[in-house]
């Protein structure tokens, strides 16, 4: 008896504390739920007849939603509103671009769809901890708020990433430029997996009708496949740099690891940088990745099977003594986000550096990278049209690509080209397919009359 009323007592000396928070629309939702589970599960172990299953679940998600609009109810609006521009950014970059589909990662596509459904997800784990007693709601609210937080700017971060990035290609898409990668004409934003066969290959390449190739990669580099130690230090590098939000190439570049070098890819031409926050300059970042020691492949694998315990302990309800002997050392490095800025240009030395803000930047702020070669283009907002300065570089980035015209076959004429080809094999003669066209071109041109006679019967 005396534990039943010390714990009546607790709670109550907890409600106590979140009076500033009593009377939100979530803490009534909270004592709704508690109710209901002492009532009805008082051991929680949340398994219910069909009719309190839904009652159960009904009651969770007003919960949920309310506790995300009493914490960004506003940031969920503005979140919408850029879904759609980014939607319909897409989709008119399809339709010039005449592609077939769009790819997201997992995070933003679930953010995409639906936003409000996507951030419940990140606070499930917290509100069972809650409502199971293991967390106060002052715990819940602080933990849970950081959460959602941390997975909106995030996302948010993202969107306008790839609203920036689709409006270059639309605007390119109006200078006649076609995307002849990938093959199957697909405008992705997802990398995870595309490094498994030890390459760093772009997100897409754009060719410019009369002038050459562009390629971009979309938050490059990323790590490469490895099997054992001997790999795992040779790619380390990859893990711990530094990573911008797009590099731009000249030319048709389908790989740009170079393992060798600092940093571990090719020196870019281009560095665009994306920037959605107001007053993103006094942003600060804990800079850890470059800082960390290079792990073994056993190293790796034993953390990854601790937070693998880990887990499963807390999902069990036990705990996991401690092994002994093992010092976390975490060096961090604290920049604000100007300084990174001006570090992505020291560290990778592109030809050129553009920074996209969507709000207005001071003038001492532009100053300030201008005199590092920065080029910012501020007050983008989400019209495609302020990227024209961007736009005009690297039109002329393109005219720096090998002087190769992209000439697209019907399947006919290429059955054609393959027969020819294996026809010269078979003389013994090797060749490309490029050579081959140029010398079909000068059998034309030396026998002119045979070759119009042969557009007179084809046609």
């Amino acid at each position: 008896m005396r534990i039943i009323i010390n714990e009546v007592y607790h709670n109550k000396m907890r409600m106590k504390r979140l009076n500033p928070i009593m009377e939100s629309q979530w803490i009534k939702l909270y004592d709704k739920l508690i109710k209901f589970l002492d009532k009805k599960d008082p051991e929680r172990k949340f398994k219910f007849s069909e009719s309190n299953r839904i009652k159960f679940e009904k009651l969770r998600e007003e919960f949920r939603s309310s506790f995300i609009r009493s914490e960004i109810g506003r940031e969920l609006v503005t979140a919408r509103i850029w879904v759609d521009r980014l939607k319909t950014m897409i989709s008119k970059t399809e339709e010039k671009l005449k592609l077939s589909s769009t790819t997201y990662s997992k995070e933003l596509k679930s953010f995409i769809e639906d936003p409000l459904s996507h951030l419940k997800k990140k606070i499930f784990f917290y509100t069972y901890d809650l409502l199971r007693g293991k967390i106060t709601p002052e715990e819940f609210k602080y933990t849970a708020a950081a959460a959602i937080k941390t997975s909106l700017r995030t996302n948010m971060r993202s969107i306008y990433q790839c609203w920036v990035y689709t409006s270059i290609l639309y605007e390119l898409a109006h200078l006649r430029a076609r995307m002849i990668y990938p093959e199957h004409r697909v405008l992705t934003f997802e990398r995870a997996g595309k490094q498994k066969l030890g390459t760093i290959p772009p997100s897409c390449i754009l060719y410019l009708e009369g002038r050459g190739f562009i390629s971009f990669f979309l938050e490059a580099p990323r790590p490469l496949g490895w099997e054992g130690d001997r790999d795992l230090r040779r790619v380390w590098a990859l893990y711990t740099t530094m990573r911008p939000d797009i590099l731009v190439y000249s030319g048709k570049v389908l790989n740009i690891a170079n393992l060798e070098s600092n940093p571990p890819i090719i020196r870019p031409d281009v560095i665009i940088e994306c920037k959605e926050l107001k007053e993103w300059w006094y942003r600060i970042r804990d800079m850890r990745g470059h800082l960390a020691k290079p792990l073994t492949a056993e190293e790796w694998r034993s953390m990854w099977i601790e937070g693998l315990w880990d887990g499963l302990a807390d999902i069990l309800g036990v705990e996991r003594k401690e092994r002994g002997g093992r010092v976390k050392n975490k060096r961090t490095l604290r920049l604000r986000d100007i300084q990174i800025v001006t570090l992505y240009r020291t560290l990778f030395k592109p030809k050129k550096m553009f920074l996209v803000s969507r709000t207005r930047v001071p003038r001492q702020i532009k100053s300030y990278l201008k005199e590092r070669q920065i080029e910012v283009i501020d007050a983008v907002g989400f019209k495609s049209s302020a990227l024209k300065p961007l736009i005009s570089y690297l039109v002329n980035l393109a005219n720096q690509s090998p002087n190769i015209e992209l000439v697209e076959l019907k399947k006919e004429y290429l059955d054609l080209l393959d027969k020819l080809m294996n026809r010269i094999s078979d003389r013994g003669i090797t060749m490309d397919r490029g050579s081959v066209i140029g010398c079909s071109l000068m059998l034309a041109l030396r026998r002119f009359e045979d070759f119009l006679q042969v557009i007179k019967d084809s046609s």
